[in-house]
């Protein structure tokens, strides 16, 4: 469930001249800014840009890059981007990295559904006037490329029909060649990148029931191995998507350092969809509620607009 509260039908040419008002004058009200972007929707978001474009002629995520600066600033606009532009942004943004952040690309590529994941593409071509998997393959190599591409490549089916018996046989496969350390073998990169996530799952399954282990824990290896990274983010993503991402936080808010970007991707991304499932596994996982984690490390209006994302007001 989402934990976004929005109202159901707010104007969005009020919420444009609000916006506007904010941003004008001295000193930027930023508390105006989060309480109407903290609280609309996606498609309430687009018809404010719209708006405010009519009204002002102007690009209100411009306007605001102007206004607002730092961590505060990045998370307003990513969030503030359609979902399908924001996925293509957080994909070039990790491919800019000087080593790219294979897991990013893994995770959008492994948790979004055929048709997300679809969309994801188109927004690319739009924005950059490349392919997402041209830009993909240019960034990469080796073994990094082939997974990311076939993971970007596919178009699965998206339907809860499972085959038993080939669900035991690729689990059977996939344990002998991680046995084998062979975790670049083309049989691993075929069935990830080819099979639904119904029957993945499946598979998975049985390899945890007839081998004793989960998959994931079978690849522990060099934390340094790019490739393994990418390959457990993608298992991880597939199979518990809730837990993957209560990981990404707990990993973002423990380490010496506050990984801001790993958190704001993670309550910009599931602020609609399924964060309120997240946070109780992560309040369940870590004796601490999520909002007091978040108040905790970080601070101003980065912290409110995070703490009103998740269903909490910072103020």
């Amino acid at each position: 469930m989402a934990t976004l509260i929005a109202p159901d039908n707010p104007s969005p040419v009020e919420d444009a001249e609000a916006l506007r008002k904010a941003c004008q004058g001295w000193g930027t009200d930023e508390k105006a800014i989060i309480s109407v972007l903290g609280h609309r929707n996606a498609v309430q978001r687009k018809l404010i840009r719209q708006a405010y474009e009519q009204i002002y002629g102007e690009d209100l995520i411009k306007s605001l890059e102007s206004e607002l600066s730092g961590d505060f600033e990045k998370a307003v606009y990513r969030w503030i981007l359609d979902p399908t532009e924001r996925d293509a942004v957080l994909v070039n943004v990790a491919l800019r990295h000087s080593i790219p952040d294979y897991r990013v690309i893994a995770e959008i590529a492994s948790v979004r559904s055929p048709e997300e994941l679809l969309g994801v593409k188109r927004a690319y071509h739009l924005r950059y006037k490349r392919s997402l998997e041209e830009d993909v393959a240019a960034h990469t190599n080796g073994d990094c490329r082939k997974l990311l591409v076939a993971l970007l490549g596919t178009f699965r089916y998206d339907g809860d029909e499972t085959n038993a018996n080939l669900a035991r046989s690729e689990a059977g496969i996939l344990h002998d060649v991680i046995q084998g350390k062979i975790f670049n073998h083309e049989e691993v990169i075929r069935i990830l990148g080819t099979r639904s996530k119904a029957q993945l799952n499946a598979t998975f399954n049985f390899y945890r029931d007839e081998h004793g282990n989960s998959i994931t824990k079978s690849l522990l290896g060099d934390p340094a191995d790019e490739f393994l990274a990418a390959l457990r983010t993608a298992i991880r993503c597939i199979y518990d998507p809730h837990k993957y991402f209560e990981k990404v936080l707990r990993n973002a808010i423990s380490k010496p350092g506050t990984d801001e970007d790993g958190l704001t991707r993670v309550i910009v991304t599931r602020a609609e969809k399924d964060l309120k499932d997240i946070k109780e596994m992560y309040n369940h996982r870590n004796n601490m509620t999520l909002e007091h984690a978040i108040a905790k490390e970080t601070s101003g209006d980065y912290k409110d607009f995070l703490l009103t994302l998740v269903g909490t007001e910072g103020h």
